[in-house]
């Protein structure tokens, strides 16, 4: 049975540049983010669910959930945004733990990339959790040059996740991802070294 490293950072860290290392390596990756996608899929129970919170008014008429009419919603009420994460959380949950299961058994390693991992206490699904870090100040510029937000509204999407010196402090491992990108795979790389030299 392989081992499952849990990956996390702050939004605008640089953990996909993180993700795309391991890939390169040939490691599975399993990705919350699409599977938080595929459990509202039209005939999904996911899907299904939400519709009899929220109403039929966040589909579309093909049926599809209509994520601009639920982000409108759920972003100016914050307790229909935790009616969503409780409603979704498990469905979520349940499909990140039988890819992980999956690929344990064929794998020597999996990444588990799951943005909120410690938010939604995921911790006790992998063996170790890596943290993709960059200080706050860096966070801040990163977002609002990638997404063209104002110093307000990047810093309110910053304030929304738990702060990124929290997660380093949490973490097992930490990519200090501020330099280039031939130092974060230095250290991703040296990082896969150690890892099996100690499987061996």
């Amino acid at each position: 049975m392989g081992k499952v490293l849990g990956l996390t950072g702050g939004i605008a860290t640089g953990k996909t540049t993180v993700v795309n290392i391991f890939k390169e390596r040939g490691y599975p990756i399993v990705d919350g983010d699409v599977i938080a996608r595929e459990v509202v899929e039209p005939g999904k129970e996911g899907l299904v669910a939400i519709v009899e919170k929220f109403g039929t008014e966040i589909l579309l008429e093909n049926g599809q959930l209509n994520r601009k009419k639920l982000g409108a919603i759920i972003f100016s009420d914050d307790n229909k945004r935790k009616q969503l994460d409780s409603t979704l959380g498990p469905f979520i949950r349940t499909e990140i733990i039988k890819k992980i299961e999956q690929e344990k058994k064929r794998n020597q390693l999996v990444i588990a990339d799951i943005p909120l991992l410690y938010e939604y206490h995921y911790e006790s699904l992998v063996d170790k959790v890596a943290v993709v870090y960059i200080p706050e100040t860096l966070q801040l510029k990163r977002l609002m040059a990638r997404n063209q937000l104002t110093k307000e509204e990047a810093f309110s999407r910053i304030k929304s996740q738990w702060s990124i010196e929290e997660k380093k402090k949490k973490a097992d491992i930490v990519f200090d991802n501020q330099g280039t990108l031939a130092e974060t795979r230095t250290q991703v790389l040296s990082w896969i070294d150690s890892f099996l030299k100690n499987t061996e």
